[in-house]
């Protein structure tokens, strides 16, 4: 693949080594190797690299999980003091940009070349599903240029604005794409070559996406709800369609389970202990697990010191459950109840038509079904006042529930909890951006400062300070 892994790991870095390039890959040509990278590869390594980053320890466990107070730390906390480490932020960047970005471009062109469009638009979707994630976590980054970056060897940040809309136009491409009776794909570790599953996870990328910026640009996503909101037959409405990565035995363990391997250094944060203890929620006992030293579920407060924490005892707080840390246990990209809330948002704020409060209720009904809940344990859950959909604060009503359906789920979790600024959590208890401040974003890469200064330059003027307090463009009010 020439340098552009290489390339977009470290942006212009490329610039110093690029009149070396040809004779670089004459030297490491092997002559006995097939030049011709095999899509269902590519594919298979793409889905594994970029779902273990988005589950992993740097955008997930040292970030995102613990800014929205799904987890909390209980050793070495600096990083749940929002003092996240430099190598965290650098690795979310390289990995994405190198092992999606890349992978999945080629992927695209690839589909082009051996004239089957369903490798195309599965490309289109994974990597549209990166860069989502990417400018969720960052606002402004690199977006159009990246797909010829031999061209563009210091590629200029789009805006987020931009790169929403960019994506909601490439995903509807990706489905027009799509043939659910021809053009079989292998590699698929995802969903096993079933097209129709994939459209169901573009549209409802789509559907995503289009509620994301609903704020900013009404009608652009009110044009993407009346176009598929209400299509059941292409959207992910039932956990069967979820989408998840199931993982296997070592080494292709879920990375969660593989930190647990070496490290003990997480615990179900207290915010979400305390929440489901105040809503009576079946839940509690899945998303939290008995210490050895005591018979209820115990959290730990987001943000305490390291000699605070660990005097809490790791024996008398609560792991993380372990549908969560188990070696096969599935990382969710996209699940069903996230659908019903968006539907519910839609159908309250005049995106879609339907009765908000009847599908408030069916995604609350579909997060308990995730995990098994008994029908008899969601009935008298949802009877509860207390759980009841509130259309005079329905931001308060879909939040803290939305929050709870995507436990597990650092980064959207945290995307969702800056969008409805809900639930009202208590910053760090010793957090270290000041009094009642908590992270909204991550920060640039250093390699973005040294090596596509230019560039990075502008997208700060644009959004403002490479702060983790900065809002980003979506979450501005």
């Amino acid at each position: 693949m020439k340098l552009v892994k290489y390339i977009l790991g470290l942006a212009g870095a490329a610039v110093i080594f690029s009149s070396c390039t040809k004779q670089l890959e004459d030297i490491n040509k092997n002559p006995n190797e097939s030049e011709t990278v095999q899509p269902d590869y590519l594919l298979t390594n793409g889905i594994k690299a970029n779902v273990d980053t988005y589950w992993g320890t740097d955008a997930s466990m040292e970030t995102s999980l613990l800014y929205v107070q799904y987890w909390a730390k209980i050793q070495y906390t600096d990083p749940d003091r929002y003092v996240p480490a430099a190598t965290s932020i650098q690795a979310v960047w390289n990995n994405f940009y190198a092992q999606g970005v890349s992978d999945f471009t080629k992927l695209i062109q690839l589909g082009d070349t051996l004239h089957n469009p369903n490798y195309k638009a599965v490309g289109i979707i994974m990597r549209s599903w990166i860069f989502q994630v990417l400018t969720d976590l960052y606002g402004d980054v690199p977006y159009k240029q990246t797909s010829q970056i031999e061209q563009y060897l210091t590629p200029e940040y789009d805006t987020q604005r931009d790169i929403y809309l960019g994506l909601l136009a490439e995903l509807k491409t990706a489905v027009g794409l799509i043939s659910t009776s021809d053009n079989p794909i292998a590699g698929d570790i995802l969903y096993n070559g079933s097209m129709q599953r994939w459209k169901k996870f573009a549209n409802s990328l789509r559907l995503r996406i289009a509620l994301r910026i609903s704020d900013k640009e009404f009608a652009a996503a009110k044009a993407v709800f009346d176009e598929i909101g209400a299509d059941d037959n292409n959207l992910i409405i039932d956990n069967s369609d979820n989408a998840q990565l199931i993982y296997q035995a070592s080494p292709n363990q879920n990375p969660v389970a593989k930190n647990r391997e070496t490290r003990n250094d997480y615990r179900i944060s207290k915010s979400v202990v305390d929440k489901l203890n105040a809503l009576n929620d079946p839940r509690l006992t899945i998303y939290g697990a008995l210490p050895r030293d005591t018979n209820k579920i115990v959290g730990v407060t987001n943000g305490l010191r390291t000699d605070s924490a660990a005097r809490l005892g790791l024996n008398k707080t609560s792991d993380v459950g372990a549908v969560f840390t188990a070696t096969a246990a599935p990382a969710v990209l996209f699940n069903a109840a996230e659908l019903w809330f968006i539907r519910a948002e839609a159908a309250q704020v005049g995106l879609l038509s339907g009765d908000a409060a009847t599908l408030y209720t069916k995604a609350v009904t579909t997060s308990l079904k995730q995990y098994n809940v008994s029908d008899l344990n969601v009935t008298a859950y949802l009877a509860q006042p207390s759980v009841l959909y509130n259309p005079a604060n329905y931001k308060q009503s879909i939040g803290d529930q939305k929050w709870l359906a995507l436990f597990g789920e650092g980064l959207e979790g945290f995307a969702e909890w800056r969008r409805l600024d809900y639930p009202k959590l208590t910053p760090a208890y010793t957090g270290a951006l000041g009094a009642g401040k908590m992270p909204l974003r991550l920060t640039y890469p250093s390699s973005e400062q040294a090596l596509n200064g230019v560039n990075y330059k502008k997208a700060v003027a644009n959004q403002g300070a490479d702060q983790l307090t900065t809002r980003l463009w979506f979450d501005k009010e």
